[in-house]
């Protein structure tokens, strides 16, 4: 990537020019992607890397070393695409792991399961602000209580673009907004998928939420079929 430098002249007490000049590498970007979960954010993320590496682009992957569902050296999508990545505990890791003189060629960085990186504000700033490269994060913008989930909102204003993806509710086929965890763990950080995570819409979390709360108050059962629940609750109202 070219540097662009820049001079100006300054004027010293005793009346004498001097010559200034600085140098800076082109700025970089920051793209976030956000949505529920099964709102297809991995594939967002790999299909622009996909596009910036055919565009002859030096690009890497990241994720979360604690995420293990699928595979521990692929970012995968819950369909099955792959793509390989680095698995680590935290970005700050990753220059020195992957090499200065490989950083220094890298163009694009995808960041996959963002949630999971305390030290993303920090990354982002890094390699955007300071190293002018683009990097592409997608995450969870909610935990299952719809609270702000690790640092990905706080990226948001640093970002050239923001996209929230939506998710197909799987209790009546609208837009899903939110993630509804079907069992009764309250841990933030619980991985898993489709067995532990549905995308909803408005209507069912709320409806959801609160079947889940009689049904641990009547049968005290560690995990509850929200689908038959609420289509029996329905068909009393």
């Amino acid at each position: 990537m070219e540097s662009c430098r820049s001079s100006f002249s300054l004027t010293s007490s005793n009346g004498a020019a001097v010559r200034a000049e600085s140098s800076h590498r082109l700025a970089g970007e920051v793209h976030v992607i956000i949505g529920p979960m099964f709102a297809g954010k991995t594939t967002a993320l790999l299909r622009r890397i996909k596009s910036e590496s055919n565009s002859g682009r030096n690009v890497v992957m990241i994720k979360s070393s604690k995420d293990t569902r699928y595979a521990i050296d692929s970012v995968v999508t819950h369909d099955g695409a792959k793509f390989p990545c680095w698995a680590l505990p935290d970005l700050s890791c990753f220059r020195k792991k992957f090499g200065e003189d490989a950083y220094n060629e890298l163009d694009v960085i995808g960041v996959d399961e963002a949630q999971f990186f305390d030290d993303l504000y920090d990354f982002c700033c890094n390699v955007a602000d300071k190293d002018g490269k683009i990097i592409v994060v997608a995450g969870l913008d909610g935990d299952y209580l719809r609270r702000s989930f690790g640092s990905v909102l706080d990226v948001i204003p640093l970002a050239d673009t923001v996209t929230k993806l939506t998710a197909r509710c799987e209790l009546c086929g609208k837009r899903a907004f939110f993630t509804l965890r079907k069992t009764e763990e309250t841990r933030t950080e619980l991985i898993a998928g489709a067995d532990v995570y549905m995308p909803v819409c408005r209507h069912h979390y709320a409806n959801g939420q609160e079947v889940i709360q009689s049904s641990k108050n009547v049968m005290g059962s560690p995990t509850i079929r929200i689908g038959s629940n609420l289509e029996a609750r329905t068909s009393l109202n």
